[in-house]
């Protein structure tokens, strides 16, 4: 199996609203159809979350496009979706989102070799503060980078 990873989703709000401590990848369970679209990059992961229930992990408010050759016969969009994990891995999961502030939340989407898999991060809600601290940082580096950029001319 490659190692190689093909990106087609991101989620740009999670690093922005959250502290990632650890990420897991997961597989998904998907219909013909939806792998279909999904290869083709009609997916959105952006309002998306991940939700732990008595059997396992799911995926909800993933929206995948009809794939329009599948024909009319096709789920729903935003269906949930289960997340392929193993026991451990789930047990893993809850304990982290039963500590105060935790949340898992989707990262990237992405092909490995011919799977579909999905990046999860193990998450802690930023403050207000904490992201204008982020963004105030982020521009006084690229002031600096553009500063040493004009000096070297």
């Amino acid at each position: 199996m490659a190692d190689e990873r093909k990106i087609i989703a991101r989620n740009r709000k999670a690093r922005r609203d959250y502290h990632i401590e650890e990420d897991l990848e997961a597989g998904l369970s998907l219909v013909g159809c939806e792998v279909k679209s999904i290869r083709a990059g009609k997916v959105s992961i952006g309002e998306a979350y991940v939700r732990l229930d008595g059997k396992g992990a799911l995926i909800v408010g993933m929206h995948v496009n009809h794939y329009p050759p599948a024909g009319p016969f096709q789920p729903r969009e935003d269906r949930s979706r289960r997340l392929l994990l193993h026991k451990r891995e789930i047990r893993h999961l809850r304990r982290a989102i039963e500590r105060k502030g935790m949340t898992v939340v989707p990262l990237e989407l992405y092909l490995r070799g011919a799977l579909i898999k999905l990046k999860i991060g193990i998450a802690r809600g930023k403050r207000q503060y904490d992201k204008r601290d982020a963004m105030r940082k982020r521009d006084d580096e690229r002031s600096a980078r553009r500063t040493l950029k004009e000096r070297s001319y």
